[in-house]
């Protein structure tokens, strides 16, 4: 905190009036959402909902408290984003780890979730799915507990990243069905494999971009899972290469795209002969998600 710290202060510092600290501090800093954050820091600190914050606002928090507080308070300053000082993050109505060793999950991926259920809907009772750069294991997890007959497969070139993934999976109770395999892409699978779904939120940042990334994004998250060539299409234009071939017939591939990609890569879906291709919005406008079908025949 600054050199007016709560602890150095006469009055007592209630959680209305640290709060009230924070946020201001905050505020001054350019952050966006100065309250929130403060609110689920103190909640953190405190061991406490956002709920109890305010019926407990006019109660005094203790030394150790405030000590607590401190030092998420010094985090933030710093620019670490609040996702990785909680140690966890929610995506898709569920609760998932994350730390440096992975991509925040973002609600606008909610949408390739939200496209590879629909687009599937047809063998909704047994399917295999595979999900490339998993991180996490957002997309992957949140598609399993929506389809437990189905067989899910998830891979990443980064092996702490998949270890994080496989945490998620055993804690959200969707390990069952589910492997976790380590390598770039396709790599660890057999040239035989094909899949029902391919779905993935590959990096997809033209590398000129990362510098102008915000700072919370470009200094804490791995620059593994953000930028991909000078167009930040080199990891898509793989993916199409090499994953027609892993699709079966009738298969669907479902990528998220940068806001201003879609019309390029749906190019890119037919160049590699996949049909009835689509755009999906996320929830800032944006088209988001594009996926295709590998034809019957």
């Amino acid at each position: 905190m600054s050199e007016a710290t709560p602890s150095a202060a006469p009055e007592a510092w209630t959680i209305a009036r640290v709060l009230a600290w924070a946020s201001e501090d905050f505020r001054g800093r350019g952050m966006e959402s100065a309250r929130l954050d403060a609110e689920l820091l103190l909640s953190e600190a405190l061991g406490l909902d956002r709920i109890r914050l305010i019926m407990e606002s006019r109660r005094p928090l203790s030394p150790g408290e405030l000590a607590g507080f401190r030092e998420l308070i010094k985090r933030r300053r710093a620019g670490e984003p609040i996702a990785y000082i909680l140690g966890r993050r929610e995506f898709f109505g569920l609760s998932f780890r994350v730390d440096r060793r992975v991509l925040i999950p973002r609600p606008d991926t909610e949408a390739l979730v939200e496209v590879a259920l629909e687009r599937t809907q047809a063998r909704y009772m047994f399917g295999t799915a595979l999900d490339l750069c998993t991180g996490s294991g957002c997309v992957a997890i949140s598609f399993a507990k929506r389809r437990p007959t189905w067989r899910v497969t998830a891979t990443d070139l980064s092996e702490p990243a998949l270890a994080l993934a496989c945490e998620n999976a055993l804690r959200l109770g969707a390990v069952f069905g589910m492997r976790f395999l380590s390598g770039d892409l396709f790599a660890p699978l057999a040239a035989d494999e094909r899949f029902d779904l391919v779905t993935a939120n590959p990096p997809y940042v033209p590398e000129a971009d990362v510098a102008a990334l915000d700072p919370g994004i470009r200094d804490f998250e791995p620059k593994l899972a953000l930028s991909a060539g000078a167009d930040g299409l080199a990891l898509i234009r793989r993916i199409l290469q090499e994953g027609v071939s892993h699709l079966g017939p009738g298969g669907v591939l479902a990528l998220e795209v940068q806001y201003d990609q879609a019309d390029r890569v749906v190019e890119l879906f037919a160049e590699a002969g996949l049909v009835d291709v689509e755009k999906r919005r996320d929830l800032g406008g944006h088209e988001r998600v594009v996926s295709g079908r590998r034809p019957e025949v």
